[in-house]
């Protein structure tokens, strides 16, 4: 009998209406014939609430009681919905994460160690239903943890791999994956599949549909994914390995999307000495300070001048990043630190960038045409990114997204 993990997030579950929607279509998987675990969301909204209450309680809160408030969110939706499917005559039951038990590392952004499906296997067996909360695992010493934002994508692919599911469903506010922003572009095309690689990559630099990590443990265990609507009967899109799509590969676009992420400030530090570890000097200060460094750009004048120094970190993470380098300021000898806020990253991403050549100039030459500074680059094996001024943010997706001939033709 196929078994499947179908995960519904907060706006899917925002409130009984949307939950009874819920619980109808997991009736119609159980009525195809398949064994169904479930993993919710918190209602929209209701996890910035509970945080949001922790911090007014107490600026340093302690992160085992902080578990304990925000992982209510997820308990209260998964309860109700298996109210909501036993109103159905169907034979469902919600179960906590200890009471799989969902292992977990430890507080506040854990990892899951391993999970028990004894007990699921019972409820299959049974011909049962079991409605689990995402977000949540429990620590070595029996403690409630949960697994960071977004947690609840990787509860269920977690889950999926460790009962050997046939696919994980994601249900979400959108019905799959685009090319773009559609906000932005409404030219913006659904695509039928996208490599595990390609939607880490999209997720990496601003492309939010699914959480990194979910994608990547999915990709780790080979579990295919499917992204769907909540509220349309449209098909979704496919998250799949490679071998998947070979036959395709042929007619499929080099690119497979463009994303843009405005949570970058550029950091420069100016009047750099020209000494072998100056560089080290820098990012190791940041590094222990758990700051992730994005873009670098080094320009040195002269062989033994000072030299220019620009680098990206998260915005969240810009004050605490000075801060560090004031530090160390002496040590360096720089001379000055410039940060700035107003920027984006643009990437273009797709596996056919491994075998074709000028995607980088393509989009160099797109961005010059309309008179774009690119202020930073950086690449990988599939991915091309810049980093351009914020005012320019709509107007650059637009031009590349024609560019790699990405628009949809009339009537799709």
């Amino acid at each position: 009998m196929p078994r499947i993990v179908m995960k519904f997030g907060g706006t899917s579950m925002a409130g009984i209406e949307r939950i009874r929607h819920v619980a109808a279509r997991v009736r119609r998987e159980v009525e195809a014939g398949n064994q169904v675990a479930v993993v919710v969301s918190a209602m929209a909204g209701e996890t910035d609430r509970l945080v949001q209450l922790c911090r007014e309680a107490a600026s340093l809160y302690d992160p085992r009681e902080y578990d304990v408030v925000v992982a209510s969110g997820e308990q209260v939706t998964s309860g109700l919905l298996a109210i909501t499917l036993q109103g159905m005559g169907l034979n469902a039951r919600s179960y906590m994460g200890w009471q799989l038990p969902i292992r977990a590392s430890g507080h506040a952004a854990a990892l899951i160690e391993g999970i028990d499906v004894e007990v699921l296997e019972r409820v299959f067996d049974g011909g049962g239903i079991a409605v689990i909360p995402g977000f949540q695992g429990v620590t070595q010493d029996n403690a409630l943890a949960t697994l960071g934002r977004g947690g609840s994508d990787t509860s269920a692919v977690a889950l999926a791999a460790a009962m050997k599911a046939d696919r994980c469903d994601i249900y979400t506010d959108v019905d799959g994956v685009y090319t773009t922003d559609p906000r932005i572009v409404p030219r913006a095309r659904k695509l039928d599949k996208v490599t595990y690689e390609e939607r880490l990559e999209l997720a990496s630099v601003g492309a939010k549909v699914l959480q990194t990590r979910s994608v990547g443990l999915a990709m780790r265990y080979k579990l295919p994914l499917q992204v769907l609507s909540s509220f349309e009967d449209r098909p979704g899109t496919m998250i799949v390995g490679d071998e998947a799509i070979e036959e395709e590969i042929m007619e499929r676009n080099v690119i497979t999307g463009i994303a843009h992420d405005k949570n970058e400030a550029m950091v420069t530090l100016t009047g750099l000495p020209d000494n072998p570890g100056t560089v080290a000097a820098i990012f190791a200060p940041l590094a222990a300070a758990n700051v992730n460094v994005d873009m670098i750009v080094q320009s040195v004048p002269r062989r033994g001048e000072p030299s220019v120094l620009t680098f990206t970190v998260p915005t969240a993470a810009l004050a605490h990043s000075v801060a560090e380098l004031e530090k160390v300021r002496d040590a360096i000898g720089f001379e000055e630190i410039v940060t700035e806020t107003h920027v984006v990253k643009v990437s273009a991403v797709g596996v056919g960038m491994r075998s074709t050549a000028g995607i980088a100039a393509k989009m160099f030459e797109t961005l010059a045409d309309r008179n774009i500074n690119i202020l930073a680059i950086t690449t990988s094996e599939i991915k091309v990114s810049v980093l351009i001024p914020e005012e320019y943010t709509e107007l650059a997706v637009r031009v590349l997204h024609t560019a790699y001939g990405l628009d949809a033709e009339d009537g799709e």
